[in-house]
């Protein structure tokens, strides 16, 4: 999770007066054009609101994320380590190495598709299948966000938990977290969340018969560390994924002749996931922090800057995606987004993620015949570091239920 910080410092050497005119509140409700007018005259610039840089183009996001170096997330500004402290998301070097390895070995593409396919299968046909007689739902929170929730239940493996449980922590942490990174003093429910967590870890590494993920991780690891790092498993698999699921399908939706050429011919349903990751990533920003003076682009950076990667505007960055606002399911370099980061923090679960989206996606069209966006309530994605439809309203024909289409 990243922290946006604001703080009244200005940057040395000249103006940047796109920057200083950029405020937070567009670039949380439409930041495209203003991203884009930043990434051709400032891709690197100084915004006050954000009391730091914006990295806006992609070879420069690049060089940010693939130097931890110079660039490190392990800074006391971070939020979530001030919640559920050091993990593999807020540590840089041998210390970062130390806390992911333990991790790694389940989220490798055959692992996953070997532990989680049929899972993801099963839980999203019973999704569908309760939608499916009404003829019309919200498709982010009923579907998306409960199938986020289910496959991290499944794959953390805590003792003695459910989806719903899972589900009250994870809402508890990320409103503290959310406090934090606005300036506001957080409030006694997420700590409380977070040591119910933590003592579900205990009880998950304790058990001598278990298979979890957990367990395997509490050899290198000590207990503490293991709930840290669950904590942020647990964020970015609802957080992120949810927005994933739910951005795929609006995208789909509102485009009838991209969706018609992924009806035609489902393996283009892998291209149509990377297109709405590149078009809008879940997770819009990533944040650094300098440990040294160094120029990036125009720009002279002092030590101890924020620098905040934007993932939204290196993912149209006209000078790799031609036309890059348009959705192509065919556009052959679609996997060069940067949609999960890049460099030592790359996301731990991206092939689980993608999995996730292309069943969830595949079984919706196979399932809701004439799945179509409800007009009645419109939509888009808002958010200034996670992005995503607030709501996702749609019709589908039922049987029972008379069509709405034209015929």
């Amino acid at each position: 999770m990243s922290a946006v910080d604001s703080f009244p410092s200005s940057p040395p050497g000249p103006p940047f007066p796109l920057g200083a005119a950029t405020t937070l509140a567009e670039l949380a409700r439409d930041p495209h054009a203003r991203l884009a007018l930043l990434r051709a005259h400032e891709p690197v610039s100084w915004l006050p609101e954000l009391g730091g840089w914006l990295v806006t183009r992609r070879d420069l996001a690049l060089s940010v994320m693939r130097d931890a170096v110079t660039f490190t997330v392990d800074d006391p500004r971070f939020s979530t380590a001030q919640v559920v402290g050091p993990s593999m998301l807020s540590l840089d070097g041998d210390e970062h190495t130390r806390h992911r390895d333990p991790f790694t070995a389940p989220f490798r593409p055959r692992q996953v598709r070997e532990g989680f396919a049929s899972f993801i299968e099963r839980e999203t046909d019973r999704l569908i299948g309760a939608l499916e007689p009404a003829g019309a739902g919200e498709l982010r929170r009923a579907f998306a966000g409960p199938l986020a929730v289910a496959v991290v239940t499944e794959a953390l493996g805590l003792a003695g938990t459910t989806a719903d449980t899972v589900l009250s922590w994870y809402d508890a942490i990320v409103r503290t977290v959310s406090d934090i990174t606005a300036g506001q003093e957080a409030g006694p429910a997420g700590a409380a969340a977070y040591a119910q967590l933590r003592a579900a870890v205990e009880a998950t590494v304790a058990d001598p018969d278990g298979a979890s993920l957990l367990l395997s991780a509490a050899g290198p690891l000590t207990v503490p560390e293991v709930a840290s790092n669950a904590a942020v498993l647990m964020f970015g698999g609802i957080e992120t994924t949810e927005a994933m699921i739910t951005n795929a399908l609006l995208h789909l939706l509102e485009r009838p002749d991209q969706l018609a050429l992924v009806r035609a011919d489902a393996d283009l349903l892998d291209g149509a996931v990377e297109e709405s990751l590149r078009l809008e990533p879940g997770a819009a920003v990533v944040d650094r922090y300098a440990t040294c003076d160094t120029v990036l682009g125009p720009a002279t950076i002092r030590r101890g800057d924020l620098v905040t990667v934007s993932l939204t505007g290196a993912n149209r960055d006209p000078a790799v995606f031609p036309d890059p606002d348009r959705f192509d399911v065919r556009r052959e370099n679609a996997r060069l987004q940067l949609a999960f980061a890049h460099g030592p923090h790359y996301c731990l679960a991206a092939h689980l993620a993608r999995l996730e989206t292309r069943i969830a996606l595949q079984r919706l069209l196979e399932r809701l015949p004439a799945l179509r966006l409800d007009p009645d309530h419109p939509t888009t994605p808002h958010g200034l570091v996670f992005r995503k439809p607030p709501t996702l309203h749609a019709l589908w024909d039922s049987p029972g239920v008379p069509s709405a289409q034209p015929g």
